[in-house]
């Protein structure tokens, strides 16, 4: 069980540093829930590492997707509503969820949010193209896999400076769309028109089977479900990686990395990617296994810095949000080699679902 306290320190700064300005539903759920302990209480059945607002978010979610009558749906433009969060939203969702508390319970005590944000591959593609390819791609925390085909989509950055960059495919069945911008003292980074992936890997504690209905369903919930354009991403994502679905293999981020690596041929550049998983896994321990692979590894990292390159870069209070900034996420390159870090870049800061790269000096 994890605490009440903590759980509602969670929901409350997820909806002051991630959800505001980004999804007022979810901000508005959020806030009320960290004041309402029958409500967050519910997110206590969830191990501490998986009990986060998203979580309990993505439960109710579920249930409204079986009950897509009922009048919460109205607000939910996920299922169709229009309407927006007023003095009715609160009261709904929280007699909707309480009165299916053991339901949501279930849900939170044995799911984790699995989060296929498809758009994150807007903001690792630059970094990617730094490595010379054909390359092996190995992502650790992959869920469905939908970021291992991040060359078979279509990108359009828009920036200030050369107008719109264009890179994937011409016919790519998915665009993807991302503001680029520089830091003071930045260049525009190099974004080829193509990155060659040789071979595709997928680790997961529980990797997700978009043949099976139920997980589908999960994975839409894991929608914030104010953001419908998100979730016809996903679904157009899904049918891509259905034509040509990657190697997933289920196991431990630190425990079964190596046998995850292995299975990458010896002769391929080994690119490890992690977005946004960090928060769930020791960052520590991840950063010993990477090191002890026994062979050279680029580790492209989409974290936030606490959780990701600091432990690599430690002493950059610059890649930290500030008191009342919003979350942020750190995009990083770093090449190990004989267990040692022999190159460390700080590349980006990122909006946390693909919306915004901010290219760092």
């Amino acid at each position: 069980m994890t605490s009440l306290d903590l759980v509602r320190e969670r929901l409350a700064r997820f909806a002051e540093q991630e959800a505001h300005g980004v999804s007022p539903l979810y901000e508005h759920l959020a806030a009320r829930a960290a004041d309402d302990p029958d409500v967050a209480g519910l997110l206590t059945a969830a191990p501490e590492r998986f009990a986060h607002a998203t979580l309990l978010l993505a439960a109710a979610h579920r249930l409204v997707q079986a009950e897509p009558f009922h009048r919460l749906s109205d607000y939910y433009p996920s299922l169709g509503g229009t309407y927006g969060a007023d003095e009715h939203t609160w009261p709904l969702f929280r007699d909707f969820v309480l009165e299916r508390a053991d339901r949501m319970r279930e849900l939170i005590g044995s799911r984790t949010v699995q989060t296929n944000e498809v758009r994150r591959a807007t903001l690792v593609y630059p970094a990617l193209a730094k490595v010379k390819g054909p390359i092996g791609l190995l992502e650790v925390g992959c869920s469905a896999g939908l970021l291992l085909n991040l060359d078979r989509y279509g990108y359009r950055y828009q920036t200030q400076q050369a107008g719109q960059l264009a890179a994937g495919p011409a016919k790519a069945a998915l665009g993807l769309h991302c503001a680029l911008e520089l830091a003071p003292g930045a260049e525009l980074p190099k974004i080829p028109k193509t990155v060659k992936i040789a071979a595709r890997v997928g680790l997961d504690r529980a990797p997700a089977d978009l043949a099976d209905e139920d997980t589908y369903a999960w994975l839409e919930a894991c929608v914030w479900a104010d953001q419908p354009e998100r979730l016809r991403l996903f679904g157009v994502a899904a049918t891509v990686q259905r034509k040509s679905p990657p190697e997933l293999v289920a196991g431990d981020a630190v425990a079964d990395l190596a046998e995850a690596a292995a299975r990458v041929p010896e002769d391929l550049p080994l690119v490890v990617l992690t977005s946004s998983v960090l928060a769930y896994v020791p960052g520590e321990e991840f950063v010993a296994a990477l090191r002890d692979l026994g062979r050279p590894v680029w580790w492209l990292s989409h974290e936030g810095y606490a959780a990701g390159l600091a432990h690599v870069l430690p002493g950059r209070d610059d890649l930290r949000p500030g008191p009342g900034d919003p979350a942020f996420g750190v995009v990083g390159l770093v090449r190990f080699e004989d267990g040692e870090a022999r190159s460390v870049q700080a590349l980006a800061k990122t909006a946390p679902h693909g919306q915004r790269l901010v290219w760092l000096p």
